[in-house]
């Protein structure tokens, strides 16, 4: 991801879309290695040691997780993952008028 951006870069002057895109990427990578992490933990504290302590570990992390995927969703589309498709940010709107 990062090469592709690198020749991007050099090819065309386009800089704040392609650093949009880049970041992007990273934000979802992050995401998906969150879901997995969270799913792992799950998994070894049911399957292989099952207990009082255990489960509780897995709660804070999972907390922890949860809150990390929140505050990368917005910064990613800008809105809570609750909020409706319809509903946009006031940095979204002043973003597309800029590049109108």
């Amino acid at each position: 991801m990062t090469a592709i951006a690198l020749v991007q870069l050099i090819r065309r002057k386009s800089y704040k879309r392609i650093f949009t895109n880049y970041r992007h990427g990273l934000i979802r990578g992050t995401l998906v290695g969150l879901e997995l992490l969270v799913a792992a933990d799950i998994i070894k504290t049911v399957a292989i040691k099952f207990s009082l302590h255990g489960v509780i570990t897995l709660a804070i992390l999972v907390l922890v997780r949860t809150f990390l995927s929140f505050t990368l969703e917005v910064e990613l589309t800008g809105k809570w993952p609750w909020q409706g498709e319809g509903s946009q940010s006031d940095s979204e709107t002043s973003e597309d008028s800029e590049e109108e």
